[in-house]
């Protein structure tokens, strides 16, 4: 019987998961079958990946490879890989998001900002007292590096305006539109829209704040363009920005983005 262990396809006689586990592990070593994690032990059939995941132990790059993906639902993890996302601006929105889609595992990832790390933005950023003072794109890179050292991450230091878009971002299969400033939103928005029509568009409006999270959600604007938030709360005095409701934005931002890689638009 073929299965593939640790990212390797093996012949394999071993009739279950615990055999294997035993044949090169340790029994408190975690067991994950087709992408989901097993606490009994479970029959093996032909082609089931399997990954063994030995506690304090550091394996070597292509099982470490295997085992950051080992969670993911089989084969979605190859088309994930494949995605070139492009992400614009690396705030509390671009920054968060980044950081997801480099934990499941997008390929390309390409991240532009042209502002460095400031204190104002720890209450919300996914920065560091020890970035302050760093260009976003190399505080955001040297993390990402650190969670996945097999995706590839281009960076970018520039500000981004009508003239440069289709230069920056023709070739993306999606742009995530992650600014502060409205104005900026809705020149990026509608420069992507008319000069890059073969890519999808995955935008944030409305999560100041600390209304209720149930109001963010994402919605389907046109065709190419997709909006997460609840479309009302910006910004403004007595209503700020906040950790909280900023990453859940972000995770609606991420999650569609994954969506659209998987070829699951909304509708």
């Amino acid at each position: 019987m073929k299965i593939i262990i640790n990212g390797k396809e093996q012949e394999t006689t071993y009739q279950t998961a615990f055999q294997v586990r035993e044949s090169i592990g340790n029994p408190e070593d975690i067991v994950i079958l087709n992408g989901f994690q097993i606490n009994q032990d479970s029959p093996l059939a032909e082609n089931d990946i399997l990954s063994i995941i030995r506690k304090g132990v550091m394996p070597d790059e292509e099982e470490l490879e295997s085992m950051m993906m080992a969670r993911h639902t089989p084969y979605v993890h190859q088309r994930v890989k494949k995605g070139k996302v492009a992400i614009a601006g690396l705030g509390g929105l671009g920054s968060n998001i980044s950081v997801m889609l480099a934990r499941i595992g997008v390929g390309h990832l390409f991240l532009v900002d042209f502002d460095i790390v400031e204190p104002s933005n720890l209450n919300r950023q996914s920065y560091y007292v020890r970035h302050l003072g760093m260009p976003k794109t190399a505080a955001l890179k040297e993390q990402l590096e650190e969670i996945n050292p097999f995706i590839t991450i281009e960076t970018r230091d520039a500000k981004i305006s009508e003239e440069n878009v289709k230069e920056l971002f023709e070739g993306y299969d999606v742009i995530c539109e992650a600014f502060d400033k409205p104005d900026a939103k809705a020149m990026l928005v509608n420069t992507a829209l008319e000069q890059l029509p073969g890519c999808k568009i995955v935008s944030g409006s409305g999560m100041a704040g600390f209304d209720s999270s149930n109001l963010i959600q994402t919605r389907r604007l046109m065709k190419q363009l997709y909006v997460c938030g609840d479309l009302e709360n910006e910004a403004r005095i007595g209503s700020g920005l906040m950790a909280p409701r900023v990453q859940i934005c972000a995770g609606h931002q991420a999650n569609m983005i994954l969506r659209l890689l998987l070829g699951q638009e909304e509708v």
